[in-house]
This record gives C-alpha cells, structure tokens and sequence, in this order.
C-alpha cells in the first residue's frame, strides 16, 4: 500500500492525496491550488497518475482548496465515484459552478483587456466541465460504512469547520488510513467540534494553524467597534469573506451586535454573492448539522439585503452611505469583492476587514501585509482605506486545539503525515506532535510516495 502527495504537501492549498492500496486507487480530496503564481500553476500540470486509473475520490468538504480541481479530473479522464457528505455535495454544487464561471469571466476579460501572456486566455475548465463532474457525487452520510471494494471501506465522521465537513477515515485489509481533513474549532460559531477518533494506523492531519494560536481578542467586541468607527466617519465595512461558512458566521455575529445594540440597528448589510445566498439557503436546509438554533438562522437573514445582480451590485458599490457590505472571495483573489474594493481602497473613511487566514500571494495577503497599492484588473489601485485582519473567525482549528483532538487517540498511530500548511506552520505541528505526544511525524514533500 502506497501514498503520494500530491498536493498541499508544501502548502495550505491543493490537497490531494492518492492511496494506492495495490487493487484499488483512492484520492483523497480534489483540490485547486491558490496563492502564489508557481502554486497556481500547478493547477494546470497533468497529474503523474492517469485520472482514468483512479478509482474514486473522497471529499472531505466543499471548500475549493480540496474539491476545486474535480472538474479538471473530470475533463482529463477520471469515470469513477466521488463520495461526499450530503451537505458537502449540495455545497460543492455551488462552489464548482461559480469556480467554472469566475474562471470563464476572468478568461475572457483578460481576452478584452489583453493583459495575459497568454493568448487566447483559456479557464482551467468551464461550466460544461463542473456540470460533468456534479454527476460523479455519490452522497455518503456520517456514519455510513461504503465499501469501495472487497477489502476496501471508507467512512465519514463530522471535522466541524464546515458544513459537511468530514474526517475521512478508510480501512484496507483491516487497516486504517485516517486523513483529518480541516479540523474545525471547539467552540465553533456555527458548527460542533470535531468527532474524537480513537485509533488510526496511519494519520494525515492538516496543519493551517500549526504554527499558531487563534488570538484572544473578542473579534465580535472589535468587528463591533470597527462599524461603529466607520458609520462614524461616513464610510463603509467591507468584509472579503468566503460564500460558504464565513459570510453565514459573519451574519450571524452581525444580527447579534445588532440585537445587542453594538451597532445601529437600521445599518444596511448587504450580502454580495449570488452562491453565499444559495450557501445560506442550504445552511438552512441541513441546519441540524449545526449548534445554532433553528429560530436564529431564520432570524440571522432579517436585515440582510441579498444581493442578486450584477446591476444591483453596481447600485451597492456606488452608493454613498454607510453600510456592512460581505462580498466573494474570501482572499479578495475574484468576484465581486474586487469592483468594491477599487471603489473602496482609495478613500480613507472605508475600512477593509479580512476576517481569517489569508494565503501567501493572495491579493488579501498583500492587503494585510501593509501593500500601498494592489493590481486589480491589470491595474494598480492606492491603499488609503483602512485595513484589518480579524483571525478569531477562522473555521480551522488552531494549534493547541489540533494537538488537543489528537489526545483523544487510545494510541499513537504508526506513520502521522503532516499536510495542509505552510512548510513553517507544517513542521512546528510535526515538532509538537513528537515532543507533546511522542509520535513520530513527518512533513511529506510535494510529488513524495511513501510506503505503508
């Protein structure tokens, strides 16, 4: 039995890891790299396994970094089953979609605008290509046993993080191959921890928050002050935020100050994302999964004007009164957070508020990082407005609390993989893991095949 790296090995982003058990080849994840260029250009290099001889994938969640590249597999050769929780294909409907379509947009664009090297620009794959690749979801429910094969079995168990979201956990022979996928946060806003895992013989577990601990701030009591600042001054909120998790966290939080008289009542907020919508109808959906009550999902959409189109988008941008605006994506890497942040970045009374980690290379990164001016469009834009990282609201465990899901163990397992995060973020988690718990870990290598 064999297990190659191919992707988030050297990275947060891109996971996907093949499990080649000698009968039968198992990816686990799908992912699409984001961040810096020479990681994005992976995304468009043939995998050194033909698709058309794996055998299934399993998904441990929606987000893009690991189920992103499903359809460029699907357009390469890839026939088999790609099993998911039923929230995770319901999510994954939308986020594949909207992936396809912003990368038409942005092909064609820089078609229009001539400032790509490449000529024509081409998307990694369209629409066609993730309508193809929806058809391969086969919803496995948490707690079901799939047989794959004769000897080979996988199982989903609730991570947190996300709605969905699961720990993957497959048996061959009797064996067993755990990979963590994202672990959530214990205290979570929207979701329950993770599930406590009590043996696995060979362990992948990510390391986002490796390095680091979430910060002990209120970030509801500082998103709180940063509004009422800002309405102060005659400007706007922008929160970048992901469609799926993050902008149903932040409508949360924000009917909550608002209940709690933290911030005007009648304040706009303005929810730009036509997939953050349908992710919120979907929240509601399986809200069962979730540690919210039900009245208060319903009652975190009051308020909140849901916006549809790209000319009302254009009416929200151009506006000139104060408002919250939450708009796609998360890292500022597309969408339309981009028109509102031209119209934004330049005039001081706005404030920019990043709420979670933001990837090395992204145009949020740069942001955070104190960039005084950033390309959008082939253009370069001022930084003047004002700009803040809130990382309390990250969906990923942090570091302690990824060390304190693996106590929960009976016993060490014989090969821990340490994957999903920065070379820095990686191998502080692997020196933890050998100092606090005394197992053996390694940070494996991009491309690296290990025996099992």
């Amino acid at each position: 039995m064999k297990l190659t790296f191919l992707g988030a090995a050297d990275s947060v982003t891109g996971s996907k890891h093949l499990l080649d058990t000698g009968e039968h080849r198992i990816l686990l994840d799908c992912g699409l790299y984001q961040g810096f260029k020479h990681l994005r250009e992976r995304n468009w290099a043939r995998l050194p396994v033909e698709p058309r001889d794996i055998d299934a994938v399993v998904l441990s969640h929606a987000h893009l970094d690991h189920s992103g590249y499903l359809p460029a597999l699907v357009k390469h050769g890839f026939r088999g089953p790609v099993y998911a929780t039923p929230a995770t294909c319901d999510l994954a409907q939308l986020m594949l979609l909207d992936s396809a379509k912003l990368q038409e947009e942005d092909a064609q664009h820089a078609n229009e605008h001539r400032y790509s090297k490449h000529h024509p620009a081409l998307p990694l794959y369209t629409t066609r290509d993730a309508h193809r690749a929806l058809g391969h979801l086969k919803p496995l429910p948490f707690g079901r046993t799939q047989p794959l094969n004769g000897h080979v079995h996988c199982e989903l168990l609730p991570a947190g993080h996300l709605l969905g979201a699961a720990i993957v956990r497959v048996t061959v022979h009797g064996r067993t191959v755990l990979f963590s996928g994202d672990l959530g946060r214990a205290e979570d806003m929207l979701m329950p921890p993770p599930s406590a895992v009590r043996h696995a013989d060979v362990l992948l577990v990510e390391s986002t928050y490796g390095d680091r601990l979430h910060p002990a701030q209120d970030v509801a009591a500082e998103l709180a002050r940063i509004v009422r600042e800002t309405v102060q001054r005659g400007g706007k909120v922008l929160l970048p935020t992901f469609a799926v998790g993050r902008a149903q966290a932040l409508m949360l939080v924000l009917h909550r100050l608002k209940q709690a008289g933290e911030i005007p009542r009648q304040l706009p907020v303005y929810l730009d994302s036509p997939m953050a919508s349908e992710a919120t109808r979907v929240y509601a959906k399986h809200r069962s999964l979730m540690r919210v009550p039900a009245e208060e999902i319903d009652a975190m959409c009051e308020g909140v004007t849901f916006v549809e189109t790209a000319e009302q988008s254009a009416h929200v941008t151009r506006s000139a009164y104060p408002a919250v605006v939450l708009a796609a994506s998360g890292m500022a890497t597309g969408g339309r957070v981009l028109h509102h942040l031209k119209a934004m970045l330049g005039d001081e009374r706005h404030h920019i508020v990043f709420p979670g980690f933001q990837v090395p290379g992204t145009r949020g990164a740069k942001l955070v990082g104190g960039a005084r001016d950033v390309k959008i469009h082939g253009e370069y834009w001022p930084v003047r407005a004002r700009i803040t990282q809130l990382e309390g609201f990250s969906g990923h465990a942090d570091a302690d609390e990824v060390i304190a899901w693996l106590r929960s163990f009976d016993r060490a397992p014989s090969k821990v993989y340490v994957v999903h995060g920065e070379p820095g973020a990686s191998d502080a988690l692997r020196g933890r893991i050998q100092d606090e718990l005394g197992w053996r870990a390694h940070v494996p290598e991009h491309g690296s095949t290990v025996a099992l």
